[in-house]
C-alpha cells in the first residue's frame, strides 16, 4: 500500500466520522440539493455539529449560518461543497486555510462536461495536494455512514438507510438512488455508501483499502463504469481478500463491443476489453454480477449467512414442481444434492406423513404447516451430509406462512450453515418474506437465483482456501531483446520480422525450433541440410499479416526437389494474391512433429496493461474463439486456470482416445510469455499460433509468432 493512499485512509476517517460538518454553499430552498443536504445531516441525528456556510442567509434549518467557513470559530473536520463548479475552487482553497482535512464536492459541470470542466476539476486537484486536502468527487451523491457513532447522511438521497454490513461503492450518482430504494424494500442495510463520482482525489481502490479494515463493513459492493488503474483495482482486491476475508461483488457497465477498434492480431481482435475485464475479475477473486439484482441477491447471501463448508445441499419444499426446479438448478451452478445420513432417513420416516418423500428434494406436501417445516429444515442441518438447505414455500390454502417464516429464522440461528429460502409468488408470501428479510434470511424469488449465489458462496470458500505463489521470475537474455526490438522500433517497423520474433521468444526460453532466413533457392536448401528433413517454408514479408491467407507457408518438405519447388510456389502465391507486398525472403525451418494446435498471444490493455491470452490454435482461431485470458504477470496457478477454462484442455487431457498431451510445458510457456510481456513493453501485441503440443514429457514448440510493435 502507498504512502499516498495510507494519508488518504487517514482524511477518509475523518470523511467518514467527522466530529464537525460544514455544508459550504447551503440554502433556504426546500427540494434543491444545498437545503436537502442540510436537512438529511441534521434528520440522521448525526453525532457531531452542522455548519452551513452561505454568504447570503443567517440560518438554515434552524441552525445558525456562517458567511465563509474560516469564519467558524472552531475546527472543521469535514467540509460539504455544493457552490456551483465555477466557484468551488475558491470555496476548497478557503477549507484549506481552515484547515479542513476532508472534503465531499457534491457540484456537477467539471470533467464530465468538457474541456472547461477538465480545467476546474484540475484546479481542484492542485489545491487539494496544496493542503492536503483529500476529497470525493466532484458530481457525486455523496457519502452516507450508518455507524451509531456517526449516523452521516452527508448525501442528496432521499432516506438514511438502515445499519447493515453491506458497503457500496458507486461511481454513478443517480444508480445510488435507485440502489437506496432496492434495498430499503428488502430491508438491506448498509455500512457506508459511497457516491465517488468523478473520483479527481480519491478513487475506488482508496476505498476499498479503507473497508478493508472497517470493522462494520463484512461485504464490498462496487459499480465500475471506468478503470483508470486495473492493476491497482486487481492488488487491492488481492489484498482485502487474502487479509480480511471480505468479498468483493461489482457490476463493471460497458459489456458490449460497440466503438471497438479493429486489432491486426488474433489476441488483439479476441481480446476485447470486456473480455479483459472478466478475466481480471476473476484473477483478482472479485465477483462479477451483471445487474443490481444479482448483486443483491449474492451480496445478502454473503452478508447474512456462513460460507458453506461444502457444496451438498438438501432441499425441503412443500411442492414437487419447485423441487425438481431448483434441483436443475443447482446441478446446473455445479452443487451436489446431499445423500442424508442413515439416521436422518430414519427420522424423516418417523416424523413425516407417509406420502412424503424423504429423499433428496424432502417434499413435505403441500398441506405441510410450521411443524413439519421445523422437523424437516432442522434434520437437514444436523446432518454431517448437509452443508446448506434450500427452504422453498409455495402458498397452499392451508399454508401458515408467516409461522413457518418466523419457524425458519428460529432454526436458522441455531446452526452454522447456510440457509437459503424461496417463497414462490408475490402477494400472498409477501409477509413471510418480510419476516425472513427482517430477520437477515437470504430471500430468492427464482430457485435459479438462489442456486447461483449458493454456488458463489462456495467458490469464494474455495478461494480463501487456494495457497497462493508468486510469479516465477525466469533467468531470459532481456537485453538481446530489448536490442532486437528496439532496433525494429528504430526502423519504422509496424510488425518483427518473423525471424526476429523467433529470436525474442528464444532469448525468453520460449521453444523455437531452428531454420533461417533464405533470398534465394541455394539458401534455402544449405539452411534446409543444415536443420535437417523435413522442413518448413514461409514468406517473409512486412505486408502480410496472415501467411496461410496468400498461400504463403508449405509444409512438411521432405527433399531438395521440394524445397526449390515450394521456394518458387511460395514467390508465385504472394506476387498473384497480394502484388504489392514486398518479400523480405523465405523462412527455412524445421517441421514440428504433429500434435495439438493452440494459441499464445499478448496484447495491451489500456486498463490493466499486459493481457495473456490462451486457447484452441489454428487457423479457425477466430471462427471458434475459443481462448481465456490473464493479466500478466501470472502465476503457476494462473496458467493452469487460463488453460482449464478452454475446450482446448480436454483435447491436451487425451479426449476420446487420443493420448495426453505435455500441459506442463505449455504451462511455463504461458509464464515464460508473461514474463516477456512485463519486461517488453515495446510489444503491443503478440500471437504465438499455433503452438504445436506434442505427447507428455516431449515438450511443445513455436509453430509461427507474429509480434506487432
Amino acid at each position: 500500500m502507498s504512502e499516498n493512499v495510507k494519508l488518504r485512509k487517514k482524511n477518509l476517517e475523518t470523511i467518514f466520522y467527522p466530529e464537525s460538518v460544514a455544508i459550504l454553499g447551503a440554502n433556504k430552498v426546500p427540494g434543491t440539493v444545498p437545503h436537502d443536504i442540510v436537512l438529511n445531516i441534521l434528520k440522521s441525528d448525526f453525532q457531531g455539529i452542522v455548519y452551513p456556510v452561505s454568504p447570503k442567509e443567517k440560518a438554515i434549518a434552524g441552525v445558525k449560518s456562517y458567511k465563509y467557513v474560516v469564519d467558524i470559530e472552531d475546527p472543521v473536520d469535514l467540509a460539504i461543497l455544493v457552490f456551483p463548479s465555477s466557484v468551488c475552487h475558491l470555496a476548497l482553497e478557503q477549507c484549506g486555510q481552515k484547515g479542513v482535512k476532508g472534503a465531499i464536492i457534491i457540484s456537477a459541470g467539471f470533467r464530465e462536461i468538457g474541456e472547461v470542466g477538465i480545467e476546474r476539476e484540475e484546479q481542484l486537484k492542485a489545491i487539494a495536494k496544496k493542503y492536503n486536502i483529500s476529497f470525493i468527487g466532484p458530481n457525486c451523491l455523496g457519502v452516507i455512514n450508518t455507524d451509531p457513532r456517526s449516523l452521516l447522511n452527508a448525501s442528496f438521497a432521499r432516506k438514511m438507510p438502515e445499519e447493515g454490513t453491506i458497503g457500496f461503492l458507486s461511481q454513478s450518482g443517480a444508480l445510488c438512488t435507485a440502489v437506496l430504494d432496492y434495498a430499503r424494500a428488502k430491508h438491506i442495510g448498509f455500512s457506508k455508501f459511497v457516491s465517488f463520482g468523478n473520483k479527481a482525489d480519491i478513487n475506488e481502490i482508496d476505498l476499498l483499502y479503507y473497508l478493508m479494515d472497517d470493522p462494520k463493513t463484512n461485504v464490498i459492493l462496487i459499480y465500475l463504469e471506468e478503470i483508470s488503474d486495473g492493476p491497482g483495482l486487481m492488488q487491492a482486491a488481492r489484498d482485502i481478500i487474502e487479509k480480511s476475508g471480505k468479498p468483493i461483488l461489482a457490476i463493471k457497465s460497458g459489456r458490449t463491443s460497440a466503438g471497438a477498434s479493429a486489432a491486426a492480431s488474433h489476441t488483439g481482435s479476441l481480446a476485447g476489453s470486456d473480455e479483459i475485464c472478466e478475466a481480471a475479475f476473476k484473477q483478482a477473486g472479485i465477483i462479477r454480477c451483471t445487474n443490481i439484482e444479482e448483486m443483491f441477491n449474492k451480496a445478502i447471501a454473503f452478508a447474512y449467512q456462513p460460507l458453506p463448508p461444502n457444496n451438498r445441499i438438501a432441499i425441503v419444499t412443500n411442492a414437487g414442481g419447485p423441487g425438481v426446479l431448483t434441483t436443475d438448478a443447482s446441478i446446473h451452478e455445479g452443487l451436489r444434492l446431499a445423500a442424508f445420513s442413515e439416521q436422518t432417513t430414519t427420522m424423516f420416516k418417523k416424523t413425516l406423513p407417509k406420502t412424503a418423500n424423504i429423499k433428496n428434494p424432502v417434499d413435505v406436501i403441500g398441506d405441510a404447516r410450521a411443524d413439519r417445516y421445523n422437523i424437516a429444515v432442522t434434520q437437514a442441518l444436523k446432518d454431517e451430509n448437509v452443508d446448506g438447505v434450500f427452504v422453498i414455500l409455495t402458498p397452499q390454502s392451508m399454508t401458515d406462512i408467516d409461522k413457518i417464516a418466523a419457524e425458519v429464522a428460529m432454526i436458522e440461528s441455531h446452526y452454522d450453515k447456510p440457509v437459503y429460502t424461496s417463497f414462490m409468488g408475490q402477494a400472498d408470501v409477501a409477509s413471510g418474506i418480510d419476516i425472513l428479510q427482517r430477520n437477515k434470511i437470504p430471500h430468492y424469488q427464482l430457485p435459479e437465483s438462489m442456486s447461483n449465489a449458493f454456488a458463489s458462496a462456495y467458490k469464494f470458500k474455495q478461494l480463501l482456501e487456494i495457497k497462493k505463489s508468486t510469479p516465477t521470475q525466469f533467468s531470459v537474455e532481456r537485453s538481446k531483446a530489448h536490442s532486437i526490438l528496439d532496433h525494429a522500433i528504430k526502423k519504422g517497423k509496424k510488425y518483427l520480422p518473423e525471424n526476429e520474433a523467433m529470436q525474442v521468444l528464444a532469448a525468453y526460453g520460449l521453444p523455437v525450433v531452428g531454420g533461417g532466413l533464405a533470398g534465394s533457392v541455394d539458401e534455402a536448401l544449405k539452411i534446409a541440410e543444415k536443420i535437417g528433413y523435413p522442413v518448413v517454408m514461409k514468406v517473409m514479408s512486412a505486408d502480410i499479416v496472415h501467411k496461410f491467407d496468400v498461400k504463403g507457408v508449405v509444409l512438411d518438405i521432405q527433399t531438395p526437389e521440394k524445397v526449390t519447388e515450394a521456394y518458387h510456389s511460395i514467390i508465385q502465391n504472394v506476387s498473384k494474391i497480394q502484388p504489392d507486398a514486398k518479400i523480405d525472403g523465405i523462412l527455412v525451418r524445421k517441421m514440428i512433429p504433429v500434435g495439438e494446435e493452440v494459441i499464445l498471444g499478448l496484447k495491451r490493455d489500456i486498463s490493466f496493461g499486459p493481457v495473456i491470452m490462451f486457447g484452441s490454435g489454428g487457423i479457425f482461431v477466430e471462427v471458434f474463439k475459443d481462448v481465456s485470458f490473464r493479466v500478466a504477470p501470472l502465476t503457476e496457478w494462473d496458467a493452469h486456470q487460463i488453460i482449464e477454462e478452454t475446450r482446448a484442455s480436454i483435447l491436451l487431457s487425451g479426449a476420446r482416445g487420443k493420448s495426453a498431451k505435455d500441459i506442463e510445458s505449455v504451462k511455463i510457456c504461458i509464464q515464460r510469455l508473461s514474463q516477456l510481456a512485463v519486461e517488453c513493453p515495446q510489444i503491443k501485441e503478440l500471437d504465438i499460433n499455433p503452438l504445436i503440443v506434442l505427447e507428455q514429457n516431449q515438450g511443445c514448440y513455436v509453430a509461427d509468432a507474429k509480434i506487432m510493435l
